[in-house]
């Protein structure tokens, strides 16, 4: 396994729309198994493939140490509710910014083994799946932003 480079904003590829994965290859796995070991490294909850320069629709969310979801071609198909909360992001270091997001999140997906799941998530989930996606799409966190953080205010 390695540690990827994670761009940064300003990079162009993190505006660009990713592509689906049509087959699980051997070298998709090693991008997931890279991808959480950049994650761990990084000391963060979320992983987009296009953070790490690969333009596949694929994700990793770890909110709570330990679980971890692997989602590739992840598609949020229902949502509910309102949250607002303070939000960061990997490729976007120090800056902190409070988003509009959905309270609750489904989310389907294909698994390393190719198989289709779902999964739904509250509150934090919810805005890492929302997050993660986002960056498939090239929408960065400050798209979402109500208001930017000051650093005082970021805990």
């Amino acid at each position: 396994m390695a540690i990827l480079n994670i761009l940064k904003e300003g990079d162009p590829v993190l505006r660009k729309r990713s592509r689906e994965v049509e087959e699980i290859t051997p070298r998709i796995k090693t991008l997931i198994d890279d991808m959480v070991e950049t994650l761990h490294r990084a000391n963060g909850c979320g992983l987009a493939a296009p953070q790490v320069g690969i333009l596949r629709r694929v994700v990793i969310v770890e909110t709570e140490p330990g679980v971890i979801y692997k989602m590739i071609n992840p598609e949020i198909i229902a949502m509910s509710g309102n949250q607002e909360e303070a939000e960061g992001c990997l490729s976007i270091p120090g800056k902190w910014g409070i988003t509009k997001r959905p309270a609750k999140v489904t989310v389907r997906a294909t698994g390393i083994d190719g198989r289709k799941f779902e999964i739904t998530g509250e509150g934090l989930l919810a805005r890492a799946f929302c997050h993660e996606l986002d960056h498939l799409d090239g929408k960065l966190f400050t798209d979402c932003t109500v208001r930017m953080l000051d650093p005082d205010e970021v805990e």
